[in-house]
Order: structure tokens, then C-alpha cells, then sequence
């Protein structure tokens, strides 16, 4: 099914619509109610996917993937606060379903982990080293990579990140501590000053 935008005139605004209403909508097949969930949520989606198949050309086909399953059973989704963390265990679990297949590419913007307060010497290495840390996570078991791109780039709190995974908030902590111990072991010294924006705790 291909989503359409909305046009003027053509039946309700859904713009200003509660997920729920959206939700409701989408199970009676109304594409462009559909179609502004997909607004709504795509990108939060294809930044997960994007990070977890280590910026694979195949990022954006396997986020529409992702709405697709939802388009096929919008139901599913009792409650419409549990939306965004379906659709992001969704399209996680579609990246690790993909990829075992297949190997992945190299990372396409390497800098995006890059911390904005680094000093000035240190500024001068930003990309080189923002691409050893995307490396670095590329490299983590799957569910610490996943742990960790939902709390620390998603800044989702401990607790709704354990709810998207369906784990309890304890698991997710161990797999948090697990991920930053193998990035500093893997980074050492030289990614020191970027990995302390990870050191945060959320609560």
C-alpha cells in the first residue's frame, strides 16, 4: 500500500488527532489517518533503525516495513501511549531478522554520536572519533545496541525503554552497564571525552 499525503479538501483533518483516534481510523482503512501516524512517527522510527543496522542503505525500506505491519492490523495496539515503542521493537526486531541474512555497510554519517561539548583540541578530531565510537556500537551485542540507542540517542527514560524491549528496568540497566564497559574497552582513551555524554543516568 503506498501512503499518500493528505490533500486539501479531500476528507477529515487528522492533523490534531489523538493517536488513539488515528489508531481507530487506520483499522477502518483510512489511509490518510494512516498516513499521519506515519508523519508522526517515522522519523523517530528510521533514527532507530538507522543507528541498529549500522546506517544500511536498506534503512528506510526496512522503517516502512515496520508501518506496514501496523497498517495490517492496527488493532493490535491497545493503548495508544504503547504506539511509538511497538513501532520501534518492530523495526528492531526487523533489523536483526535482516541483517543476520546479510552483512552491513560502514556507517554513512559517522559523526552524529559526536558530543557538542568537546574543547577545542579535542574538536579537531570530532568526525574521525565520533566514527570510531558509531563503529564501536556497530559492534555490540544486538540488545545492548539497542539499550543503548534507545536511552542514550532516543532519550527515552530507563523505564519506557524497558517497556519498548519488554524487560524489566534491572535488566535493562545490566545491559546498559554491559555496553558502555565494551565501549570503553574497545575505545580506551581516545573516545574518553565523547563517551561521558553516555555516562548519564536516566531515571
Amino acid at each position: 500500500m503506498a501512503i499518500r499525503t493528505p490533500e486539501a479538501g479531500t476528507g477529515p483533518d487528522w492533523k490534531g488527532a489523538a493517536d488513539d483516534v488515528l489508531l481507530a481510523a487506520s483499522a477502518r482503512h483510512e489511509q490518510m489517518a494512516f498516513a499521519e501516524l506515519v508523519s508522526r512517527y517515522h522519523r523517530d522510527v528510521f533514527r532507530v533503525v538507522w543507528r541498529l543496522s549500522n546506517g544500511h542503505a536498506e534503512a528506510d525500506d526496512v522503517t516502512q516495513e515496520a508501518f506496514m505491519r501496523l497498517w495490517a492490523n492496527p488493532a493490535q495496539i491497545r493503548e495508544a501511549k504503547a504506539l511509538k515503542g511497538w513501532l520501534m521493537r518492530v523495526a528492531a526486531n526487523l533489523v536483526m531478522d535482516r541483517f543476520r541474512r546479510k552483512p552491513m555497510e560502514e556507517l554513512e554519517a559517522a559523526d552524529e554520536v559526536a558530543d557538542g561539548a568537546l574543547g577545542a583540541e579535542a574538536h579537531v578530531d570530532r568526525a574521525r572519533v565520533g566514527k570510531e565510537i558509531d563503529a564501536a556500537i556497530a559492534s555490540l551485542p544486538e540488545r545492548q545496541k539497542l539499550a543503548l540507542t534507545l536511552v542514550h540517542f532516543e532519550q527515552m527514560t530507563n523505564i519506557a525503554a524497558a517497556a519498548t524491549m519488554e524487560i524489566s528496568v534491572d535488566a535493562l540497566e545490566s545491559l546498559l552497564s554491559r555496553a558502555r564497559r565494551g565501549l570503553k574497552e574497545e575505545l580506551g582513551e581516545r573516545g574518553k571525552l565523547l563517551l561521558a555524554a553516555l555516562e548519564t543516568e536516566h531515571d
